[in-house]
């Protein structure tokens, strides 16, 4: 019973995510439609696409297992941060001012942004290398919980999960571009909002309600080793609960497929809606996620959770599945679409930004004849299928081989090494003219050397309780050093400002006027 009806629900998933795919493709026919969907998307499109981009798999089945097993019913802060910081505040104060600068520079991507703020293709093609470099990685954890999920189910191989969920986000990607990204995370962002909904009232009903499960949770010690820690207001680690909606929140805004999306809105008005629409979608979906992933400690082995045998610690991405295990078949199958919607969503717009950001930045750059619209889409649409491919095969490497912990830990630093490189001279770079060049580039060091560094302490089994306070705890995890990271650049960045060279003045001029152009008020407080 429960294959028949998951079969069928995926099934008709796929024919529609495709379907999408061949009816938006008139939309694609040039650079500005395939890449911004000729920047006239409306808020419910763009504000949905904003929030499926932002929560994948990863979070569903990832984080919420591993962060509602370390801080409890606490790691729902993680959504609210990620509502309230990574949409609602990252809506209002980057939102307007990337629409507006980046139609008044004709940038598309990231990467074209800083090389036309900054007057600079050395540094558009730096920006590029870095997408290129840490997107990849981050594109292929996106199957990860996949195989747990489908294995409740179906008796097939993981790879062809992989296969078969690649290929047809290609599809529909090739065919549409930007716009069937759009409309298929629309339609996913609605099945993962009742998907969400409908697993976390099963859970709790099936552990006697939220009194009852609540009560249950509050006898248990785990970890903490104290009575009532995973129902506590802060959990039992209240700086590591910072550190996590820091990281998951604020990361976002310097993160190239989460600011693309600000590219494309139509309107001021369309900002108005995108911005309530985007905080309600996140508050339900990552709220939810992390608020069901705090009752994981309530279940055990018996209730399939898997534990390392060295270290005593559970395999995060088992937790959910297990609390998923015992629930009704028609809940199972909705949970496998809302997985496979989240992790689509997030796949397509990976590769679309990946693909458009490398063709855009570096291969029209780099090629002495001038290339047409219809060539550079269609090196992009053999990009995507590039990226997919490559993805595909590193997340199948992985599964084949767990001992090669290269991949996992490039993975975990990606996020961190984006954020921390691009967030403070985007952000800066949008609102005061006093940003440099070198403190852009200062700050691209900054963040992916924070990342490498943590990568090779985290490969080489380096201790670093012996660090010191500070430094063992930066480097404790991927997590604490990619909020150093962010962090640290938004310090370094207007302090470098302040004592390398400047930009001419006339061209600061010439940008920053597009705030100043009248429409029914000035451009930075109103969209033409």
């Amino acid at each position: 019973m429960t294959v028949t009806i998951c079969s069928i629900l995926i099934v008709a998933f796929f024919v529609v995510m495709v379907s999408v795919g061949f009816y938006t493709r008139k939309h694609a026919t040039d650079v500005n439609g395939f890449v911004l969907g000729g920047r006239s998307v409306g808020p419910w499109l763009t504000a949905f696409a904003f929030g499926t981009s932002y929560f994948s798999a990863v979070i569903f089945v990832g984080y919420a297992g591993q962060f509602g097993w370390n801080f409890g019913l606490a790691s729902t802060w993680a959504g609210l941060g990620n509502a309230f910081i990574g949409s609602l505040l990252a809506w209002n104060v980057l939102g307007r001012r990337t629409r507006v600068m980046t139609q008044h520079m004709d940038a598309k991507t990231m990467p074209d942004f800083f090389g036309k703020r900054f007057k600079s293709t050395p540094l558009k093609v730096a920006a590029s290398l870095i997408v290129f470099i840490f997107l990849i990685p981050y594109t292929a954890s996106l199957y990860n919980g996949l195989s747990s999920l489908f294995g409740l189910v179906f008796d097939i191989p993981y790879w062809v999960v992989i296969i078969v969920m690649a290929a047809l986000t290609g599809v529909y990607v090739i065919f549409g571009g930007y716009m069937a990204t759009a409309v298929n995370d629309f339609i996913q962002g609605i099945i993962m909002l009742f998907g969400i909904c409908a697993v976390i009232g099963a859970v709790l009903a099936d552990n006697g309600g939220l009194v009852e499960a609540s009560k249950t949770l509050a006898s248990v010690t785990g970890d903490a080793g104290w009575q009532g820690a995973y129902t506590a207001f802060l959990g039992p680690d209240p700086l590591a609960l910072l550190f996590v909606v820091l990281l998951t929140s604020l990361g976002t805004w310097g993160l190239p497929q989460m600011v693309g999306k600000f590219y494309a809105i139509t309107s001021e008005n369309d900002i108005h809606k995108g911005t309530v629409i985007s905080t309600v979608f996140a508050i339900i979906v990552a709220g939810g996620c992390y608020f069901l992933g705090g009752f994981g400690r309530l279940y055990s082995a018996e209730d399939g959770i898997k534990f390392n045998a060295q270290t005593g610690q559970p395999l995060f991405d088992s937790i959910v599945p297990a609390m998923l295990s015992t629930l009704p078949a028609l809940v199972i199958a909705v949970v496998i679409v809302l997985v496979l919607s989240a992790s689509m969503s997030t796949l397509s717009s990976l590769v679309l930004t990946s693909s458009s950001t490398f063709t855009l930045d570096v291969i029209k750059p780099s090629t002495k004849k001038e290339m047409t619209d219809k060539r550079q889409v269609s090196i992009m649409r053999l990009f995507i299928v590039f990226f997919i491919l490559v993805s595909a095969v590193i997340a199948i490497f992985k599964d084949a081989h767990p001992e090669v912990t290269f991949i996992a830990q490039m993975m975990g630093v990606s996020w961190g090494a984006l954020a921390g490189a691009f967030l403070a001279p985007f952000l800066y770079g949008l609102y005061w003219k006093g940003v440099t060049k070198a403190a852009t580039v200062v700050c691209f060091v900054w963040g992916c050397g924070i990342a490498i560094i943590q990568l090779i302490i985290t490969l080489g089994g380096v201790n670093v309780s012996g660090w010191g306070p500070v430094l063992g705890y930066i480097f404790k995890s991927s997590i604490n050093s990619g909020v150093v990271a962010m962090v640290g650049g938004l310090i370094i960045v207007p302090i470098v400002s302040l004592f390398t060279k400047k930009q001419d003045e006339k061209e600061l001029d010439q940008l920053f006027e597009c705030y100043e152009e009248k429409t029914e008020a000035t451009a930075k407080e109103h969209l033409k």
